[in-house]
This record gives structure tokens, sequence and C-alpha cells, in this order.
């Protein structure tokens, strides 16, 4: 198809689109109610409908009296029968998909419904709308002069009883439309390629002699394989291989940790980083102006949403409150109700509203990854934050890290013990260790409280580790590539005792 015909596309559904995007950032509550309803309506004659009557739930009150939260384990067995073919459980439509997901905060793999409305009018009308705010904010972009860099999950679909399981990466590649399937690469196959270092080869290859106009992905792997294309092309930038690069839509993990390392291997000013927020659940959030750490939460996406302040998660007088009850600044886990019949489920990801004119946010971290064993609280977003300032105060690169509790045993007191994984390591690992602590304090008060004067915490401890240690971790845990992530904080000493031990064979 002729660019200026693609363009001409493009414009006339961006302006239609941007119009519907300020309706619902005008009138979020009012969008999200009248969801609410349309999803009870759909579903009221399914088994979930039935049992909890949905044909009488006339407010939002009603759902919330009626319906309990629920997380995985208790949602897991309608998913199995689901998957064994039967219908109309907890979604009218039939489902043929199912995401499988290692699992980020167990190791039992949760099999998520895809429905043909979560394909289309979630994830796929996401991507549209990535599209749409980017072009919106940079008119002069020549993204469609070139094809888009996709590096998703390597895992194969597996079919059966006439439903399909995999990566949720392969799924939609699998299903993607035309328009979507014409303006990337690599092609399909390599994509859907199982091994995934010989997928890197094979990408790299297929897409050297291509005009890249935009990459996406999870930025760890991303990084692998963009220092793949580079060592492949002996070429001192990213701009060197592809001169029409102009931006990476990233989600998946934070973005921080890499930021430095994805600068440096592309120097252009102008470049620019658009964030994304999505799960095998949906599609969720999605930067919506340039040089922005915040992010749009999308209300039309078929996704219902509520909220646990965390202050009270997990306890008895826990409370869940809708997005008009929301306050800026506190930390929340989310729940969600979706366009594949999960209802009031806890996805695991906690957020903080930036903005709630419109509803803006940053995703903090796992309401599971997290340090609070001595009351410190410690989250993804602190250690993140942290890791930044510190690294470039002591001017190394981190690759990859995980910390958890030294726990207290007789008269010794508790400590958080770290092992990270330097690009370019600090000088002196005692002043980066020192400075870490120190940065933690300044970020978060219940941790400098526990530090002072070594009240309930001793300082910190930081290990370097051996280089490939978080690699070789991923492969033995077949967990390479995709929506895979690295461990990053935890209350238990399980990823930390396996990967010092690994650490110690790499020697």
């Amino acid at each position: 198809m002729p660019i200026p015909i693609v363009n001409s596309i493009a414009s006339w559904f961006l302006k239609k689109r941007i119009h519907q995007m300020e309706l619902f950032m005008k009138y979020p509550h009012e969008v999200q109610n009248e969801l609410l309803q349309h999803l009870i309506s759909k579903a009221k004659q399914t088994e979930i409908g039935k049992k909890y009557e949905f044909s009488s739930i006339k407010s939002y009150r009603d759902f919330a009296e009626r319906l309990p939260i629920q997380n995985y384990e208790e949602v897991e067995p309608l998913v199995e029968r689901a998957r064994l073919g039967e219908g109309n459980i907890f979604w009218p439509t039939p489902i043929k998909w199912f995401a499988k997901s290692s699992g980020t905060t167990n190791a039992k793999s949760k099999f998520i419904p895809v429905s043909p409305e979560s394909l289309e009018d979630c994830h796929y009308a996401a991507s549209k709308d990535l599209l749409c705010l980017y072009l919106n904010n940079n008119e002069n972009s020549q993204l469609f002069t070139g094809k888009s860099l996709r590096l998703g999950g390597s895992k194969d679909l597996y079919r059966e009883n006439g439903t399909a399981f995999g990566d949720l990466s392969a799924i939609l590649i699998d299903n993607m439309p035309f328009w979507a399937s014409y303006s990337s690469t690599p092609n399909n196959e390599i994509s859907l390629m199982s091994d995934f270092e010989k997928k890197m080869q094979a990408v790299v290859n297929s897409t050297i002699k291509e005009n890249v106009t935009s990459i996406a992905g999870v930025p760890s792997w991303m990084l692998v394989l963009l220092n793949n294309v580079m060592e492949s092309t002996q070429k001192r930038s990213l701009m060197e291989v592809w001169p029409d690069l102009e931006v990476y839509f990233h989600g998946g993990v934070s973005f921080e940790p890499y930021q430095e390392q994805y600068k440096k291997i592309i120097p252009c000013p102008s470049f620019k980083y658009y964030e994304i927020y999505n799960a095998s659940e949906g599609f969720f959030a999605v930067q919506d102006q340039n040089y922005s750490n915040e992010l749009l939460l999308m209300l039309d996406y078929g996704i219902f949403y509520e909220f646990i302040p965390m202050d009270s998660y997990g306890s008895h007088e826990e409370k869940i409150v809708p997005l008009s009850e929301v306050e800026m600044g506190k930390n929340y886990a989310v729940v969600i109700t979706t366009n594949a019949g999960l209802w009031r489920y806890k996805i695991g990801d906690t957020i903080r509203f930036t903005s709630l004119a419109p509803y803006r946010i940053k995703v903090t971290g796992r309401t599971r990854h997290h340090i609070n064993v001595f009351g410190e609280e410690l989250i993804i977003e602190n250690a993140e934050n942290a890791l930044k300032k510190v690294s470039k105060l002591t001017d190394c690169e981190i690759v990859d890290y995980t910390a958890g509790p030294i726990f207290m045993e007789g008269n010794k007191k508790g400590a958080h013990e770290w092992i990270i994984e330097f690009k370019t390591p600090p000088e002196d690992l005692a002043h980066f260790q020192k400075s870490l602590d120190q940065t933690l304090q300044t970020l978060n008060s219940d941790y400098e409280a526990k530090r002072h004067n070594n009240t309930t915490l001793n300082l910190l401890q930081v290990h370097q580790a051996q280089r490939g240690l978080f690699y070789e971790w991923s492969k033995r845990h077949q967990k390479l590539g995709g929506q895979h992530k690295i461990p990053r904080l935890s209350n238990k000493r399980d990823y930390l005792e396996e990967l010092l031990e690994i650490n110690k064979s790499l020697k």
C-alpha cells in the first residue's frame, strides 16, 4: 500500500479516535459506569451471571456488594472448564484463546481467557491508539515510511479441545490484522520461533536490511536483541543501522534501569520513548504525551476498574474503591472486570495516580514484589528510582538485580541483601552500597525509620553478579524473551539464594 494512502487512512482514523478519547477523559465516571452495565448485561445468562443474579444488578453498589474480589487461584477451576471447551461459564462469547503466563507471583502457570472482544476492543484497539497518540503528538513523523521491529514471546501455540494457549504475544501475532502484519518485521514465522537464542539471530538477520522506523518490546529482552544488532553490523549506534528510527514503544517492566543504556546505543536527542501498560489480562494505559512518564488510563477498552489502597491491602480493613474515589499519590492494587469474563479480578499490579483530570498513572510494582519483612514497605518504584540515581552518581550501568531480606537471628538485626549485575561496574562497590542505602532512605520514610541508628535494619549488602547471571537464570527457568520478568523484590530469600548459588558456578 503506497505511503500517502496509509497516511491518509491514519489521519482520518486519528481524528476520529482522538475525539473519542477526549470524551472518556471529559466524562470518565459516566463511561466507566456505562461500561460496567454493558458487561453485566452481556454476561447475565452465563453461569456466573445467574449465580450472582446479574439481571437485578442496577448500580455499582449492587455489583460491589454481590461479587467477591478474586485472584487467579479462585477463578482457575472455571478457566480449566473453559479450556476443555465448555462455554458460557463466565462470558457468553466462545473463548478459544488462553494467554499462558508462567506467573511472576508463583511458579504455577496461569491461563488467562482472551475473548474475541478483548482481542479486538482492547489489545488491537490499544495498538491503534498508541499510533494515534504518537502521530497526534508528532505531526512530522515518518513512521509509515518503514516498519516496526517487534520482539514477542518465544512460545509456540498449543492447541487442544478446540481451544489454544500460548504466550500472549504469540496469540496476538497469530490473529494479527493485515495492517499490523504489513507494517511489522520480522515475519510471523520468525516471530513465533520457540528457541529464543536461535530466534535472536534470525531476527537480526531479517531486520538489519529493513528500514526500521520504530521498535516495540520489553526493555530487557529488546536490549539483548539491539546489542546483537550492533555486534553483527559492527556499527557504533543503531542510527547507523536504521537512520529513520524515531520511537521505541516499551512495556512489561520498568524502563528506569535500562534508560541510560538505550541512550548510549541510540544517541539521538529527538528519539522518542513511549511507554505502555499491558498484561495478559488486558491493555490498561498508554503514554499520551512526548517526554512523559505518566500513562493515560484507557477507559473504553471493555475494562472496568476498581482499586484497593495498599495501606489496607490484605487486612481486615481492606477497602475497594471505584475510579471516582481514588486519590492522588496513593499506592493502589488494581482490580479489573473485563470483556473476557474476569470479574473483580486482582491482577497483582500496583499503581499511583499522578493526575485525576484526566486519569493518569504510574506503575509502581507488584502486590507481592516488595520487601516488608520489617515494616519498611520497600516497593519496586523506590528500588528503580534509587538505582537510577546511584548509577548516575557512581558512573555505572546496571543490567539486572534482585533483592531480599536478611532475617533477624537472635541479637542479629535484619538487613536487605542485593545481587546486581553491572554492564559497567562502579569503581568502589562499598561506596555504591552506602549510596544506595542512603538514597533509599531519602525515597522511603519507612525504610529510613528502620535504618535510623540501625534500630531494626543494618546497612544493606550488595553482591556484584558475574556477567550473564540473570540471562543464565532465565534460561534455566525457560523464561527467555517475551513478557518474562526478572523477580526484583521479595519477602522471601528463594530467588536470592538461587541466584547467589548460580553466581558461584559462573566464577
